[in-house]
């Protein structure tokens, strides 16, 4: 019994002693781990970006079978953010600010415990150089945990290692993954549609489609006008040479409408036109090997070009339907010229029974629904 006591004291020494050894302890930390992943710096920005991503790449989110997400109605970009509950109890972080394709600054509030976290994004030999950091300061909880697990060093370091890895794996399947195939010729049906025209980098187009589309949506919602299809753009200019492009974005509608001058949108009518159609199955980084497969495809099959403008492309299926860019789906419609039907020959009747003559009937193109 004695013993038994002895026994009891001890534990509860050691247990007072690692208290005051954890409380005494800085809480005060600092955490950065850097990884080369195989992908272009906009690709990663923009997949790191989006916080429906972080469950497939971040470690302790894969690795908590409880785990329960849940996403506000902006959940990329500034002011986005998303909170989550799980066995390690429940957390949130929000988006402070970015710097297109450069850096991310995040407020991280873990179980209570608060910190900063940043993501910087650079162009290196062998893909895009990421860097993730965090600092802040741990609770007593965290304090003890990290004590028992070895430090936060070892700890969460070897959490951003996997998730950094993890990173990587997923990028390099989803932007490598992709298909190109040139349907041939076409008539793309006609549409109403509202719009907004300025040139820009082809670097920026991304960005840019992804701000406007959600500004003319927003008014098609507040003025009750019905959305009749998938955006798309009008490149009026494309030059890959010099890698500007002017253009439209556009937002299908049913009925045509006249905006407000304030909106600074712009009505138009897309008229039915003939067109070789090609599609793209994966990422916006391979627009351009569609676009070189189509001119190969013109030049192969000795076509006429329709200079009214470059092309168009619909977005059939994009991030708001699915989040692997490996399933994205691109429609590219290149206006040709439409082809000219020789004026009948009139031949003077004759007495004498001549055998029928079969005429070869051109086959109709399509069209394109």
């Amino acid at each position: 019994m004695q013993i038994l006591k002895y026994l009891f004291l001890l534990l509860l020494l050691t247990a007072v002693a690692t208290t005051i050894f954890v409380a005494t302890q800085k809480g005060a930390f600092q955490l950065e781990r850097s990884k080369v992943i195989n992908s272009p710096k906009a690709a990663v920005f923009n997949y790191v970006n989006d916080y429906q991503n972080w469950p497939d790449f971040n470690t302790w989110m894969l690795e908590d079978k409880n785990l329960k997400m849940s996403y506000p109605a902006t959940n990329s970009g500034n002011r986005a953010s998303c909170s989550w509950t799980g066995a390690d109890g429940t957390g949130d972080i929000q988006t402070l600010s970015t710097k297109f394709n450069e850096s991310i600054t995040q407020k991280l509030n873990n179980n209570g415990t608060e910190s900063e976290v940043f993501w910087h994004f650079k162009d290196t030999i062998g893909g895009t150089k990421v860097t993730w950091k965090t600092k802040g300061n741990l609770s007593f909880e965290l304090k003890m945990l990290a004590t028992l697990k070895g430090g936060v060093e070892r700890n969460l370091g070897s959490i951003y290692e996997k998730s950094l890895k993890n990173l990587d794996k997923i990028l390099d399947y989803e932007m490598n993954t992709y298909s190109i195939k040139v349907v041939g010729e076409i008539r793309k049906t006609s549409t109403y549609y509202l719009s907004q025209s300025f040139s820009s980098k082809i670097v920026n187009i991304n960005k840019n489609s992804r701000i406007i589309f959600s500004k003319i949506i927003d008014y098609c919602y507040r003025n009750g006008i019905e959305i009749y299809g998938k955006p798309f753009i009008i490149y009026h200019f494309y030059d890959a040479k010099k890698e500007t492009a002017k253009l439209s974005f556009c937002i299908p509608v049913k009925n045509e409408i006249v905006p407000t001058s304030e909106s600074g949108f712009v009505a138009g009518k897309l008229l039915s036109f003939p067109a070789i159609k090609t599609v793209l199955k994966g990422d916006s980084s391979h627009l351009q090997k569609a676009l070189d497969q189509t001119n190969t495809y013109f030049n192969t099959k000795i076509i006429s070009r329709e200079a009214t403008f470059s092309h168009i492309e619909v977005y059939a299926i994009g991030k708001n339907e699915l989040r692997q860019p490996s399933k994205w789906v691109t429609y590219i419609y290149t206006p040709i010229k439409p082809k000219v039907i020789p004026a009948p020959v009139v031949r003077p009747l004759t007495p004498k029974k001549e055998p029928a003559v079969t005429t070869p009937v051109e086959e109709e193109i399509p069209t394109e629904f």
